[in-house]
């Protein structure tokens, strides 16, 4: 396949670990907002590396933004899905719903609504 193909491209990006998982803790949030802490918190097996490494990268793509307030001690920043972000989620309520017709079976996670999930 030709690297320059839009699939390979897209593939590439959203295969990258932790980045479909880090969207998704996103949409969770309020108003789909998180601090750095809390983002770390919901997942806590990602590094503090790789999370900045692939917060970035979201940033760079135009699916996420960063607010930095410096009026605050310590100054505080917060993440926000962007509208092409949350349009990005219904990507992965998609493959959610192929997986629980097609190949996994989860009780807990029969809902299509993810930003409700427990999980």
């Amino acid at each position: 396949m030709n690297k320059n193909c839009t699939v390979y491209k897209t593939v590439d990006f959203i295969g990258k670990r932790w980045t479909l998982l880090i969207l998704l803790e996103m949409y969770k949030g309020v108003n789909h907002k998180k601090r750095y802490n809390v983002l770390k918190n919901s997942l806590p097996h990602i590094t503090s590396k790789m999370l900045s490494a692939r917060l970035k990268e979201l940033q760079k793509r135009g699916l996420l933004k960063k607010k930095v307030d410096s009026t605050t001690a310590p100054i505080t920043s917060e993440y926000q899905l962007t509208k092409k972000g949350v349009g990005f989620i219904n990507i992965i309520k998609d493959i959610k719903g192929w997986a629980l017709n097609w190949d996994l079976k989860n009780k807990k996670c029969e809902s299509q609504d993810c930003d409700k999930c427990e999980f």
